[in-house]
């Protein structure tokens, strides 16, 4: 993509994209820090976890919301690059790396299958390369979480102890449910995906409710059309 193309891309994400779409609002940010995976200095955001005793603040201010928008963006954005080069199709494809996540490849796959059969204006698909995000895999003290670094990207990250203790389906689809832009909602029940820890342990749905769904698709379908509206679908190549 060149340069005009790029800034037009950007004007659009931080313009009609941004003002569009629902974006999450109940994600919370761990403090600054040193980024686990790189060992560099971070301001880096987690935009959400799996359960509410992990956050640190109930509010959530201005910078985090933007980072936040700034990974969903930048994953749609991608998959719609990608997706401007087929017309014909009707969903967006998402593509998703397990490189750095191979002992919760199963649960990624099966989480996969349940977000593809539950939503149709958005698909998700394991790629080897140039993939819209990844999942990573590790010990943090703070759980599973949605994390990105404030410039646009970011990554799902799974922590061994809490899949142990809850329902690692649960968990992976949760945290998916992010990228695809639903918020957390701890007070939920069970049938809801995105109340995530919040029911404890015992529940092991892993599988979004018809609201949850029906977000989903609106979200995806009304991004689509704000970048079909801007003519944009015809240049990002």
């Amino acid at each position: 993509m060149n340069r005009t193309r790029t800034g037009a891309l950007a004007a659009l994400g931080t313009a009609a994209l941004v003002a569009t779409l629902t974006a999450p609002t109940a994600f919370a940010a761990p403090a600054p820090g040193v980024d686990k995976n790189s060992g560099q200095a971070s301001s880096a955001y987690r935009t959400s976890s799996y359960t509410s005793s992990s956050h640190t603040t109930s509010s959530y201010n201005g910078e985090n919301q933007a980072a936040n928008r700034q990974f969903f963006e930048a994953v749609m954005k991608s998959a719609l690059k990608k997706q401007a080069a087929k017309p014909g199709i009707q969903a967006v494809t998402v593509t998703y790396s397990t490189r750095r996540a191979p002992s919760f490849r199963s649960q990624i796959a099966q989480s996969t299958q349940i977000w593809n059969s539950s939503v149709s204006n958005v698909k998700l698909q394991e790629g080897s390369s140039g993939t819209d995000f990844e999942y990573r895999e590790g010990n943090d003290s703070r759980g599973s979480y949605a994390y990105t670094d404030g410039r646009g990207h970011g990554y799902i990250f799974l922590d061994y102890r809490q899949n142990q203790q809850y329902n690692s389906l649960r968990v992976t689809a949760h945290e998916t449910g992010h990228v695809l832009g639903l918020p957390d909602h701890y007070s939920g029940p069970c049938s809801e995906l995105m109340s995530g820890g919040g029911p404890g342990p015992s529940c092991t749905n892993a599988r979004p409710n018809a609201q949850e769904r029906q977000r989903v698709d609106s979200i995806w379908a009304r991004g689509v059309a704000v970048l079909k509206d801007q003519g944009e679908l015809t240049k990002i190549r």
